[in-house]
């Protein structure tokens, strides 16, 4: 696959975690989104419930990776890339890398609690026995304006 075609999936896919980051918003959880996908299909979905799960686990990430991991019946996902609109938290870097995630897509840094790029590089860290490809700043303007607006509405 030619990288254009890569850049041009990666913003398909960006767009249906933007989808579900708005679709959270509207439920007044931190709009986050993430879809898995291996090999073109969807596989796991997730949008930010944590107050409406009453589960402080139940970010969009760790939602979707249980979702693709019942899906495909196995708790280690090497083939999946992984597309969220917010740079994970260390929960879920950490969730990426132990589910064995080969590549994360993300839109916005998290400058407050991000653990791929803004405040640790967990992910992809020489430290683990595992390291996730990460690519950064896809839709990154559209994510962060959603998050920037979400909580602009709420002051």
């Amino acid at each position: 696959m030619s990288p254009k075609n890569v850049q041009e999936l990666d913003e398909v896919f960006m767009r249906q975690a933007l989808t579900l980051a708005r679709d959270a918003g509207r439920a007044g959880e931190v709009p986050v989104g993430a879809v898995l996908v291996v090999a073109g299909e969807v596989l796991g979905r997730g949008g930010n419930s944590p107050i409406g799960h009453n589960d402080p686990t139940a970010h969009a990430e760790i939602l979707a990776l249980r979702e693709a991991a019942r899906a495909l019946a196995n708790y280690r996902l090497p083939d999946a890339t992984f597309y969220v609109t917010l740079e994970p938290c260390v929960m879920c870097a950490g969730a990426l890398v132990n589910a064995r995630v080969g590549r994360l897509v993300f839109g916005a840094r998290d400058l407050r609690f991000g653990a791929v790029r803004s405040k640790f590089r967990l992910a992809d860290s020489d430290l683990l026995n595992h390291r996730v490809e990460i690519v950064e700043g896809v839709l990154g303007a559209e994510c962060g304006e959603l998050m920037k607006a979400f909580f602009e509405a709420r002051r």
